[in-house]
């Protein structure tokens, strides 16, 4: 999906992420993770937004994530990977791109879904197998939403959409495994 500058206004709620090419480890070691998260949190600041929910894996991205003025957040994650893939071919002596697609995004302007969404990013690492609980996966912002880290890249208004506190959050989470949400997840945003 290109990027449409249209999707991408004021108080725009949106779901953005991407997956490496043929499988490709994005983020070999925690240099990696820290590199790219280092870079998002200076972006930022240029291009102001909030984030609700997100999620480094070792060959893809999740963010949930509003913009909070006029400069398109696309420009974040541009800015961002561009420097990452420089660091990262130089870093592993590699050439060419990391993505499979440009940056793939949803707008998301529905609060059930928000929530789910949410759920369905900080629950990838579990459902990857790499952790058991994502509260001890440090390369998405889960412990900052349960109130056990605090984060920059974390608004607490995470659950905007319901009258969730983090407690309820985190026992959603604790459910999430015996419920519907990813295959609803999945038929709302894919």
């Amino acid at each position: 999906m290109r990027v449409s500058k249209d999707n991408f206004v004021k108080d725009t709620y949106l779901y953005i992420y991407n997956h490496s090419i043929d499988d490709l480890l994005l983020f070999r070691d925690n240099s990696d993770y820290i590199n790219c998260l280092q870079r998002f949190e200076k972006k930022i600041l240029i291009y102001p937004a909030s984030v609700f929910s997100y999620c480094l894996m070792p060959n893809h991205f999740h963010f949930y994530i509003r913009q909070d003025s006029e400069k398109p957040i696309y420009r974040i994650f541009n800015d961002v990977f561009a420097g990452y893939v420089q660091y990262y071919n130089n870093k592993y002596d590699r050439k060419g791109v990391l993505f499979q697609n440009s940056l793939q995004h949803k707008i998301i302007n529905d609060n059930y879904y928000a929530l789910k969404l949410s759920l369905y990013i900080h629950y990838n690492p579990v459902k990857a197998g790499i952790v058991k609980n994502p509260e001890e996966w440090k390369y998405s912002n889960y412990s900052d939403a349960i109130m056990k880290r605090n984060g920059t890249l974390f608004n607490n208004d995470i659950l905007h959409y319901s009258d969730i506190l983090p407690k309820e959050y985190k026992e959603l989470m604790n459910n999430y495994h015996k419920s519907e949400i990813e295959k609803e997840i999945n038929e709302y945003i894919f």
